[in-house]
């Protein structure tokens, strides 16, 4: 582990919403919530009056009245997510994207250069205001645990230098909550046994911790507790899975229309794959339900794949396992992943296929979109049919 605090954490602060902001001066300092049914970004003016992503658009509007609803603008993101990671690549070839706002800097070599690690977040901090126009919030730290740690304390709009030995006075005070891997049910299970605060994990024995929380979670967040955080910041680092989902507000939904929104998110999802020249081996459907519970459906293939066919055939399959419940608790957002990616050329050959023509068609359409672009040629139960938005999401390292 490092000696000394050298990684920096960068984090746009509340990003689509910065971005209207950047973009548009009347919403500046206004409450302004982007999406309409189900909340996809809140500025923090909105967020100071209890608005918070993924959060029913009706309930956002009962809370802040006085909102300024916007539409996403995907291509927006994008492209200001690449201006960001422009200046975040001028600034050290050491950088790991952990999302399309977010990432990790190694700056330990820039010392001579550059100055402390202070001094070049201080630096990169002003570029991205002056160069993109948005506010980025950055913790700087010994390891990547607490340098996203200190980020987050940050916002908005802050920086935090966590030196080695502040490490203990600044982690252990700090709820539990604040741990990497610890959501809702792993929070509510602790607070059940009278541990808050990260110094009450810390203070456990490894196995108790394993015993209480299981074995790899609470290895995992023990170690972290007691500040062991070996891991360094790869730049070669490619995403393990990618996804997608829609949401689909709160009136029922067919299940014509429930494999319309699949077949898009798949049919996407898929030319993702092709283009990256990658292929998956498992389908993951996630459905959030009419009382905003979330479920996980998966199933893996015998041969990793990239064939639109073989990948919706999967998901419909994991559909039709949760239509029951969806008739029964209503259906609010449907959102696919493939995951356990590998690169095309890596694999061997896929096994025989038995073909029906359905899977022959997708075949075709494949081999023609991603020959001709995306807009070629399509399918006509999709004709006229709203196609949704696709989340923008981080280029893979070449």
């Amino acid at each position: 582990m490092r000696g000394e605090a050298t990684v920096l954490h960068a984090d746009l602060d509340a990003f689509y919403a910065s971005v209207e902001q950047r973009d548009e001066p009347a919403l500046r300092g206004r409450p302004v919530i982007v999406g309409g049914g189900v909340v996809l970004a809140a500025s923090y003016e909105a967020k100071a009056r209890g608005v918070r992503t993924a959060m029913g658009g009706r309930l956002a509007r009962e809370l802040c009245p006085d909102a300024i609803v916007v539409p996403p603008r995907m291509d927006a993101y994008s492209a200001a997510s690449r201006a960001v990671f422009a200046v975040f690549r001028d600034t050290t070839p050491l950088v790991e994207g952990i999302s399309i706002d977010e990432a990790f800097l190694e700056v330990g070599g820039l010392r001579r250069l550059v100055g402390t690690p202070e001094q070049v977040a201080v630096r990169l901090r002003e570029r991205v205001r002056t160069e993109v126009g948005l506010p980025i919030s950055v913790g700087v730290a010994r390891t990547k645990f607490l340098a996203k740690v200190a980020s987050a304390v940050s916002k908005p709009d802050g920086l935090l230098v966590v030196e080695p030995d502040g490490e203990q006075a600044f982690l252990l005070p700090l709820p539990v909550e604040r741990l990497w891997g610890v959501g809702a049910a792993t929070a509510e299970k602790l607070h059940g046994l009278g541990i808050r605060t990260v110094g009450q994990l810390a203070e456990l024995e490894e196995a108790t911790a394993e015993r209480l929380l299981g074995r790899a979670a609470g290895a995992h967040l023990h170690a972290l507790a007691r500040l062991r955080d070996p891991r360094p910041v790869d730049a070669t680092k490619r995403r393990g899975s990618i996804g997608s989902q829609r949401a689909l507000g709160t009136r029922p939904r067919t299940p014509d229309e429930l494999d319309l929104f699949l077949t898009q998110i798949v049919d996407r999802l898929g030319r993702r794959l092709r283009e990256g020249g990658r292929v998956c081996r498992t389908v993951v459907l996630r459905p959030r339900f009419g009382d905003f519970t979330k479920a996980t459906r998966s199933r893996s293939l015998r041969s990793p794949t990239d064939r639109t066919a073989l990948l919706l055939g999967i998901a419909r399959g994991l559909l039709a396992v949760a239509q029951p419940e969806i008739e029964q608790r209503g259906i609010t957002l449907i959102g696919v992943s493939f995951s356990q990616l590998a690169r095309a050329d890596s694999i061997p050959p896929e096994l025989p296929i038995d073909w029906d023509d359905g899977m022959r068609l997708d075949s075709v359409l494949d081999a023609v979109r991603d020959r001709f672009g995306a807009a070629s040629v399509g399918r006509a139960t999709q004709l006229g049919r709203d196609p949704g938005w696709s989340t923008p999401v981080l280029p893979e390292h070449e």
